[in-house]
């Protein structure tokens, strides 16, 4: 397989030629902001967090589905970049009815995390507070459309891990949302197979473990690449 060389923040790099900008600054120890990505899963580039400025192009580019190429020059943090992110998580915040203190993943949301690495104290922006539901008719599980940001790691892992393709987005622009079936209540569902991964996937608490109280949701994303390697692997028989 072919390798690339490329310079990443000004780092030396190299990595194969069916790497992404994402994939390569990982295994040199580069942290880009993501929140859609999820390691195992495929990569959509929906939440425009992983935007990379590249050399000798005015445009930004998401690294999670941009391959690396010869010579490529990249930057990951430059002040229009900070601006840019600072700007989608606010945008995040205001569309959404986040309120992280009565929240299940309080201190265990990719959110959070991302507005306190942005340093943002406050969002600038006007609250929608969009009228949407909650579906606890589930016997296990709950989902608050609240606290979603439409990632669809949800979508992709029920289908590309699972297989059962519960799940599903419905509605555009702000009336855009996460479905079961064919819109149905989650717990009618004739496709679902209780067997959480959405639940471990989801970076905020839109999809959550009934029973749960504030700061108690502990998400497990890290078994969604677990299965997927070990499946490569063939690490388990059936």
């Amino acid at each position: 397989m072919a390798v690339k060389t490329l310079t990443i923040n000004d780092q030396l790099i190299s990595a194969r030629s069916s790497e992404t900008i994402l994939q390569a600054a990982q295994d040199a120890g580069i942290h880009i902001p993501t929140l859609c990505y999820l390691k195992g899963l495929s990569e959509v580039g929906a939440c425009r967090l992983c935007l990379v400025e590249i050399a000798g192009s005015n445009k930004l580019v998401p690294a999670c589905v941009t391959l690396v190429a010869e010579g490529m020059s990249v930057n990951t943090n430059t002040e229009r970049l900070q601006k840019y992110r600072r700007t989608i998580v606010s945008m995040l915040f205001a569309e959404g009815n986040h309120i992280c203190s009565v929240c299940v993943a309080n201190d265990n949301c990719e959110l959070q995390d991302l507005a306190i690495e942005m340093g943002m104290d406050h969002v600038p922006l006007e609250y929608q507070f969009p009228r949407r539901q909650v579906d606890i008719s589930h016997e296990r599980f709950g989902v608050d459309h609240n606290r979603c940001v439409l990632c669809t790691r949800c979508v992709r892992v029920c289908d590309e891990i699972e297989g059962a393709h519960t799940w599903d987005m419905a509605g555009r622009g702000k009336n855009s949302h996460v479905i079961t079936d064919l819109n149905q209540p989650w717990g009618t569902s004739d496709t679902c197979t209780s067997c959480g991964k959405c639940v471990n996937a989801c970076p905020t608490g839109a999809i959550f473990n009934k029973g749960s109280s504030v700061g108690e949701m502990v998400h497990h994303r890290e078994r969604i690449e677990f299965i997927v390697t070990a499946r490569e692997k063939k690490q388990w028989s059936v």
